[in-house]
């Protein structure tokens, strides 16, 4: 189908969305467009690629395409939020302009005159020395420090290229030791806080793709909530994304478990697929967020570069201005009001930005507890462990991050998770609440008779499933047969890594390889 033929289709199709209110089966989709079947399910596909939607199944088996109502395009960013951000870029950088003359120009200046200030009083208070300090001073250098080749090195970095992404003292670690990050970015970083990656979204794929590859092409949406840790309605509209995006299939299960075959994703080249399995949500907790990214020493120099440039700026009419002559309205904007302003605003913007810092990192630690538990969860689900109390999931968390954990906080996280996996609750024997997860086991199950049945990794000829020659109750007793077989060979305990395991995981891995291409010189167009 050319890209203009399916531009036209996928109009028609959410012309008829909007009137079925976003939910339709491809039945739907053909009576009310006039469409070929194959055609509506193609568009329906790449819609779910481009706009919020999902997919379930309906009690007689169908399969039910389930859109927002208005028909939201993934990524829409609210205006709000746009012109906030954008306004945020436009400030943040005039400031770093204002900076790299501030702190470095203005910095030059106000030791110069602070030296000179101390010179003249020296002069003053031993004028029988003859001379302003003395030649034994001026042998020594002159009047004035002049800034020198090692301070410029120290401030730019001979092997920086502009516009390069300073992440972190923990990302600087990594680099190659010539590759000197410039004392510029860190003052940057100490405002503004270190850049942020913003990975592509194929670049956040990768992992799930690994996992699908893993996997023989198949995966359920529990599976993706192992990998991702996303809540389980988010999970099931970016499974909806990936079914789109590299042209999954939904499959229906004997028993109405929904798993999604990717056999394009298992095609190479280069012979049978092999992928190494990427870690699960637990062991990819994240960092908390730094203020700066700077290590303690690099935030001392700056902070005493600023602090001294404020100093010097702020006593500038009682100490600097009557030993140097200086005065005027011109002399107290420039090297009163601009100075002061400037070392106030930068001190006053990471504190501002502290509040946001503070915010940020307990949705991190809420979404890292809510990693550590599924990972306990799963375990159960899969049949690694008993029944799960709050006590356990307290202790195995609590242990895990080396710190006490508030005990509301765990206990809302396995509700949320009983309440997304429609888990069994009831009292043990000690009068605890017990909780079970049979439908985690269900979904692995069915995307395990759905590998198994397809044989995406292998392409070989398994039993046999379907004979034409089958009376129906042949072809009955056969499809029973080949799922009983799925469910007795099973290990879904090889799907799990243990959640006796954590790790934690910076932003900026996902990035790292395009990064260091680049570096290189190499295009990755």
């Amino acid at each position: 189908m050319s890209t203009l033929a399916l531009a036209d289709r996928q109009y028609d199709i959410l012309a008829a969305l909007r009137r079925l209110d976003g939910k339709a089966t491809v039945g739907d989709v053909v009576a009310a467009t006039g469409l070929a079947a194959e055609d509506s399910k193609a568009a329906l596909k790449s819609l779910l690629e481009t706009h919020r939607g999902q997919l379930a199944v309906s009690d007689s088996g169908e399969l039910l395409y389930e859109f927002d109502p208005k028909l939201i395009e993934r990524g829409t960013e609210p205006l709000w939020a746009r012109f906030k951000r954008r306004a945020w870029q436009i400030f943040s950088k005039a400031f770093k302009a204002w900076i790299v003359i501030m702190l470095v120009v203005y910095f030059v200046i106000m030791v110069v005159l602070v030296v000179a200030a101390l010179f003249a009083n020296q002069q003053g208070g031993n004028s029988r020395r003859g001379g302003w300090g003395g030649g034994r001073g001026r042998s020594r250098g002159g009047a004035f420090p002049v800034p020198n080749l090692w301070l410029w090195y120290w401030i730019w970095g001979p092997r920086w290229t502009l516009g390069r992404p300073y992440y972190g003292h923990r990302w600087e670690r990594t680099l190659d030791k010539d590759d000197k990050v410039p004392f510029y970015k860190k003052v940057f970083a100490f405002v503004f806080g270190p850049d942020r990656p913003k990975p592509t979204r194929q670049q956040l794929d990768r992992s799930i793709l690994r996992l699908i590859r893993a996997r023989d092409g198949v995966v359920s949406t529990a599976e993706l909530v192992e990998h991702t840790g996303l809540p389980l309605p988010e999970a099931e509209q970016e499974m909806g994304r990936l079914v789109g995006a590299y042209d999954g299939e939904p499959t229906v299960s004997r028993d109405g478990e929904l798993a999604y075959a990717f056999p394009s994703l298992m095609l190479s080249a280069h012979g049978h697929v092999t992928a190494r399995e990427p870690n699960p949500a637990w062991m990819r907790l994240e960092y908390p967020l730094e203020l700066t990214g700077n290590t303690a020493g690099a935030n001392a120099v700056v902070s005493g570069m600023n602090a001294f440039t404020l100093v010097a700026g702020a006593t500038a009419p009682w100490f600097i201005f009557p030993r140097l002559g200086l005065g005027g309205p011109a002399a107290f904007v420039g090297l009163v009001v601009i100075p002061v302003i400037f070392s106030l605003m930068f001190f006053s913007i990471p504190g501002l930005r502290m509040l946001g810092v503070i915010r940020e990192n307990r949705r991190r630690a809420k979404r890292n507890v809510r990693r550590l538990v599924l990972g306990l969860v799963y375990s159960e689900a899969l049949g690694k462990a008993g029944a799960i109390t709050l006590d356990d999931a307290v202790a195995h968390v609590s242990s895990r991050l080396d710190r006490e954990v508030k005990r509301g906080e765990v206990e809302r996280v396995l509700n949320e998770l009983a309440a997304e996996f429609d888990a069994e609750v009831e009292p043990d024997a000690d009068g605890k609440l017990a909780f079970r997860f049979p439908a985690i086991r269900r979904e692995f199950v069915a995307a395990e008779a759905v590998r198994r049945s397809l044989s995406l990794g292998e392409r070989e000829i398994g039993d046999i499933v379907y004979d034409t020659g089958d009376s129906e109750a042949e072809a009955d007793a056969r499809d029973q047969a080949a799922f009983d077989r799925s469910l007795a060979e099973a290990d879904l305990t090889s799907y799990l890594p243990s959640p006796e395991r954590v790790g934690f995981e910076d932003d900026w891995e996902a990035v790292a390889f395009e990064e260091e291409m680049r570096g290189r010189g190499v295009s990755l167009a």
